[in-house]
């Protein structure tokens, strides 16, 4: 399976407090992390899940450092939410996060945002959605118009 988008270390260094107070053992006192761990890989799988729509596996193990640093954003939204649900310790702010982050995601895969790709070769298509220099514009070239206001005016 490939790295997770989000990693413990990153819920650590974001989240200290929240990440100790969400995620401790109930018994003992002590943060989960195996349980952070999986809840982690459970989220990577349904971001891809969701970006499936739009972009290929190959393209996903492909995303450049921006696209990763947004989606370890969205993951640790929704880790954070997994992980309180998971201990019974959930909150409407941490589904508001969740919900908002699934909502990301699923507005890139319909295309209307957009992960960058590392390309290896100048062969490569440009990613989905891109048409290069245009900015995702598609530009048309077609011939002149036949029927225009100028040209009807004397039917």
């Amino acid at each position: 399976m490939p790295e997770t988008f989000a990693t413990l270390q990153d819920l650590e260094t974001r989240y200290p407090a929240e990440l100790l107070t969400l995620a401790a053992d109930e018994a003992t006192g002590i943060r989960d992390d195996a349980r952070i761990e999986a809840v982690l890989r459970d989220v990577t799988v349904e971001a891809r899940a969701i970006l499936l729509a739009r972009y290929g596996r190959q393209d996903l193990d492909r995303l450049d450092d921006d696209a990763r640093d947004v989606l370890r954003v969205y993951a640790m939204a929704m880790a954070l939410y997994r992980v309180a649900l998971s201990f019974s310790r959930s909150s409407e702010r941490l589904e508001k996060g969740y919900a908002d982050a699934v909502k990301a995601l699923q507005a890139i895969a319909a295309g209307k945002g957009a992960l960058g790709l590392i390309t290896d070769d100048a062969n490569d298509p440009p990613p989905p959605g891109s048409d290069g220099a245009n900015n995702g514009v598609v530009l048309v070239e077609s011939a002149e118009r036949l029927f225009t206001r100028q040209r009807m005016r004397g039917l």
